[in-house]
């Protein structure tokens, strides 16, 4: 198959959108956030701009970088290892709210987890493409495909940072799925991980409060219904077409977190649904240009590497749109390309910047 010149032109052009949009939105968001507690309504707005820009530099190298030399060993388990360690060491800092995400250096904070993401997506596309022929060996194959990942997920969980750890499990048997994996060992690995997810859920103290008022919200509407009911609001009071950019009133010390984790309720309040449906289209643009080169590669490799991006990113927007619209129990994931949050974006970008070298090879 012949070589492309360009890259997936709708592919490119839809990131590159979000990430404006996402700019445009976090500053809405959180300008008056900002100036109250900064004392400049740019504070959040210009981090993500910077962290924006370094991500499109990522992106503009990595697309010209032939994906094919992250087919190697010696690339992927040094970087395993240092994901690793970066992992461990988020213990050895002070923690935010009970939790042990990021680790700060003079002048920088990144957060590990969400390079765990892409790094899984690497090894398992690795590991995976010679062993499509033995994918129902559990020994052999299914194993020693999982160990690594799960003890990535295991120091996330640790953080605690439970929905970032079901997002990488989400796509671990997404790609083993793709791989060819027999359906009853997936609900096989689905019945095994229930008892524990169950313990997480009801057992641990915070987390059993959360599902309660996941529930029924409205039983503390003060107090821990707070996030739920103040989402809920927003995304009611936009209507069909909102109340307009930057006239949101749920961002004025009402709705928590509105430039990160809830920044979609915003976006709801103040562009309506029509405004909510058009991210929701471009989402599903980027995941069917990314499932496309996926599904169109004859390089097993870049099949399961396009494939593992592309879903990690779906599947993360879907869980951050899900606890906005109280479809699930509230959860700190930030909605790719838009919420406010550096590490997010620039190894999202970066991300992009690999499936779009990816799309160079599909006709």
């Amino acid at each position: 198959m012949a070589k492309r010149v360009g890259v997936d032109k709708w592919l490119f052009g839809t990131v590159l959108l979000l990430v404006l949009f996402g700019l445009v939105s976090v500053f809405s968001a959180s300008a008056v956030l900002a100036k109250a507690t900064l004392g400049s309504p740019y504070a959040y707005v210009a981090k993500q701009a910077i962290w924006a820009g370094l991500g499109m530099v990522a992106l503009f190298i990595l697309m010209r970088v032939d994906y094919r030399r992250y087919n190697n060993p010696k690339l992927i388990f040094p970087l395993m290892a240092i994901t690793g360690l970066l992992l461990m060491a988020v213990f050895a800092m002070s923690g935010m709210n009970g939790a042990h995400r990021w680790v700060r250096m003079p002048g920088i904070t990144l957060q590990p987890s969400e390079l765990a993401k892409p790094v899984i997506v690497i090894f398992l596309a690795w590991f995976l493409q010679t062993r499509i022929h033995t994918i129902d060996n559990i020994k052999e194959t299914i194993l020693p495909a999982v160990i690594p990942p799960l003890l990535y997920i295991g120091l996330i969980l640790k953080e605690p940072d439970l929905g970032t750890a079901l997002v990488c499990a989400a796509v671990v048997m997404l790609m083993l799925f793709l791989a060819g994996m027999p359906v009853k060992w997936l609900v096989a690995a689905i019945a095994a991980a229930s008892p524990v997810m169950y313990y997480m859920l009801f057992h641990v103290a915070w987390r059993a409060a959360r599902m309660k008022v996941f529930l029924n919200p409205e039983a503390d509407p003060k107090g821990a219904g707070f996030h739920i009911l103040q989402s809920l609001i927003a995304v009611g009071t936009g209507g069909i077409r909102g109340l307009g950019l930057m006239e949101g009133r749920q961002k004025l010390f009402y709705l928590p977190e509105p430039h990160t984790d809830f920044i979609f309720a915003n976006i709801s309040e103040e562009l309506g649904l029509i405004g909510a449906l058009c991210v929701v289209a471009a989402f599903c643009i980027l995941g069917y240009r990314g499932l496309r080169a996926a599904f169109l590669s004859t390089d097993p490799f870049a099949r399961f590497l396009a494939f593992g991006l592309t879903t990690a990113i779906l599947v993360q927007a879907f869980f951050n749109m899900s606890v906005v619209l109280a479809l699930l129990p509230t959860k700190g994931i930030p909605l790719p390309f838009i919420s406010s949050g550096g590490t997010s974006v620039f190894v999202t970008l970066a991300c992009m910047g690999v499936l779009l070298n990816v799309t160079r090879e599909i006709d």
